[in-house]
């Protein structure tokens, strides 16, 4: 495979701007900003960049004066970055937090089936009774596995891994190995039914990091490792000569959609040069839909599982929104990492 060809001072002021122009943006304790701050934790990481924690720090000690407000499986997400908020500076008050937010999941929030976590936000006239959203795995998900790791605490960490296999189980499609957005349990059926490209971002790009954590002789191991391989041959099979993918993955007439599209490249870095012409197109395409001051565009509206493909392709993509900024920060993290591990 060819190796890839990208300048690295380009990437990481592309990182400085996209991470300085998120914080121009308003956030509340939500998955907007949940994500938007995994991907500068993601960025502090690939470049040690202090002004980033400091950032972040600032922002997590202004909401924290008012107590940790009412969680949802969204509301979750911002524990990504309290972890490595934490493991900077070692400050128990995030920790404490961490906790919280894990003992939440345990214990009071709503599941179905064998234990897989409802999908839940923080808006209260906003209610999916025994649905699963693949949001989830990125959300409550993937925060667990991590916790449990941080912690050495088994039951997060196993619970976690619970939330990947029945989101599999229930959304991943056994004939295209792509994923459904959602899952209505009482209904039994995919609603919708479509492959939803920040859906499949999810998917992707927290298996790849979950596989991380998880010990190759864990029985879990295999089983996202594979639905995670199987997956990304569908993906890059509709990729786009852009570099990007469709808002609906497998429908050439939806729109091109950057989030998703930073989240799956930043999957398909994990696998290293066995993708890296599927990579050097996404390279091309996330560099031009980021603008001279940072904003990410081409980023679809937050989006429910709509009722058909119109719905999604009627969302709109005119804004700037926290979890483009995140997975585009994610993606080119990713970059300098998997450069940083190559040559280091």
């Amino acid at each position: 495979m060819p190796k890839l060809q990208y300048d690295e001072a380009e990437i990481r002021q592309l990182i400085d701007n996209v991470v300085k122009r998120t914080f121009e943006m308003d956030f509340n304790w939500d998955w907007p900003g949940g994500v938007a701050f995994y991907g500068v934790a993601e960025a502090y990481e690939a470049t040690e960049q202090k002004e980033y924690m400091d950032l972040l720090k600032s922002w997590v000690d202004e909401w924290l004066e008012d107590g940790l407000p009412k969680l949802s499986i969204n509301g979750v997400s911002i524990g990504h970055a309290l972890i490595t908020l934490y493991q900077v500076t070692e400050d128990e008050k995030y920790l404490n937090v961490i906790k919280d937010m894990a003992d939440y999941l345990q214990n009071d929030a709503p599941r179905f089936a064998d234990g897989i976590f409802q999908h839940t936000v923080n808006s209260v006239k906003d209610v999916f009774p025994e649905q699963a959203w693949v949001d989830t795995m990125m959300m409550a998900g993937l925060f667990l596995v991590r916790v449990g790791r941080l912690l050495n605490r088994e039951d997060y960490f196993e619970d976690g891994l619970k939330q990947y296999h029945g989101h599999e189980e229930f959304l991943q499609d056994p004939l295209t190995n792509l994923y459904y957005h959602g899952w209505d349990h009482i209904a039994q059926n995919h609603m919708s039914s479509i492959y939803w490209a920040r859906g499949n971002g999810w998917a992707a790009l927290t298996m790849a990091k979950a596989l991380d954590l998880v010990e190759v002789q864990h029985p879990s191991y295999m089983v996202i490792d594979c639905s995670l391989r199987d997956q990304l041959s569908a993906l890059v099979r509709l990729q786009d000569e852009s570099g990007l993918w469709h808002t609906i993955v497998n429908d050439p007439s939806s729109y091109l959609e950057s989030s998703g599209s930073a989240a799956i490249a930043a999957a398909l870095v994990t696998r290293g040069n066995l993708y890296n012409k599927y990579i050097q197109k996404s390279i091309d395409g996330i560099q031009k839909v980021i603008e001279e001051d940072g904003k990410v565009s081409m980023v679809s509206a937050g989006t429910a599982v709509m009722r058909d493909a119109e719905g999604y392709k009627n969302v709109p993509y005119k804004r700037i929104q926290g979890w483009g900024q995140g997975l585009a920060l994610a993606f080119l993290s990713g970059i300098l990492k998997a450069n940083k591990h190559v040559y280091n």
